[in-house]
């Protein structure tokens, strides 16, 4: 079971999950929800010999820091702390889509923290999302619409034909959301592109109409070796909630290499 905790720097104050021994891996959730959207893969990281820690977000549990004039240099500064805090090294990073972005600026900007990153579920290119997906994504998380109208947004922006969106009914918060995408937006998508130098770990959804299979091909093809492609079948942009064996699977055969020998 995961503790609770709390970093602080200046006026921020970060709430971290944290549980297991062994080498860090830090777990960072997508557009608008919460840390408990990686609570069976925490598990299985945990059973598997690492240290997980899942920073709160911004406006979530007990995590209390500005949620305007900020871009996602702050959010990247806030896992940063967290990693101090730990004070085990550098950490592998794991970003789910919005996360993934988080994941890559702080691997910009705070190398020395970051031993590699996963990208999971990543919107890698340098335009905004469309329309129609943005317009899904705030249908998705709106509770004063009727349930049908939000499980027919999820389907399509969120879970690959035949899996049920249900489950992601519950765990949003809409101020968080709205934050974090004005600063998604306020931050050039070129700064955290590449990711610094780090390894990176790209964990793709085979149906995914947001981060695209393709564009992961191009992604590796342009970094070369830093970069190692796993597609995840029958998984769409939520694939840690559709296919979270598959995706802990990933990330564990990765730390393994990360860390031979230090861990079960």
């Amino acid at each position: 079971m995961p503790t609770s905790m709390v970093i602080a720097y200046g006026a921020v104050r970060i709430e971290v999950l944290a549980q297991g021994m062994g080498p860090p891996v830090v777990l960072l959730p997508s557009l608008g929800r919460g840390a408990s959207d990686f609570d069976l893969i925490a598990e299985q990281l945990e059973a598997a010999g690492y240290r997980v820690l899942r920073p709160q977000p911004r406006g979530i549990g007990r995590s209390v820091a500005p949620l305007t004039g900020i871009d996602l240099h702050d959010y990247a500064g806030d896992v940063a702390a967290v990693i101090e805090g730990e004070g085990a090294g550098p950490a592998f990073v794991v970003g789910h889509a919005f996360g993934n972005r988080v994941a890559r600026m702080l691997a910009t900007d705070r190398p020395e923290l970051v031993r590699a990153i996963a990208l999971v579920a990543a919107n890698i290119g340098k335009a905004p999302s469309p329309p129609q997906v943005r317009a899904a994504i705030r249908a998705s998380a709106d509770p004063g619409l009727p349930a049908a109208e939000r499980i027919a947004a999820l389907q399509f922006a969120f879970f690959a034909p035949g899996n049920d969106p249900r489950s992601w009914l519950s765990g949003w918060y809409p101020e968080v959301l709205a934050a974090e995408r004005i600063a998604g937006d306020r931050t050039s998508r070129e700064e955290d592109f590449a990711g610094g130098s780090a390894p990176i770990l790209y964990l793709q959804p085979g149906d995914d109409p947001l981060a695209h299979v393709e564009d992961a091909e191009a992604y590796k093809a342009q970094f070369g070796a830093r970069v190692t492609v796993v597609v995840i079948p029958h998984a769409s942009h939520a694939v840690i909630a559709e296919q979270p064996d598959a995706v802990s699977a990933a990330l564990i055969a990765y730390a393994r290499k990360l860390w031979p020998g230090s861990v079960l």
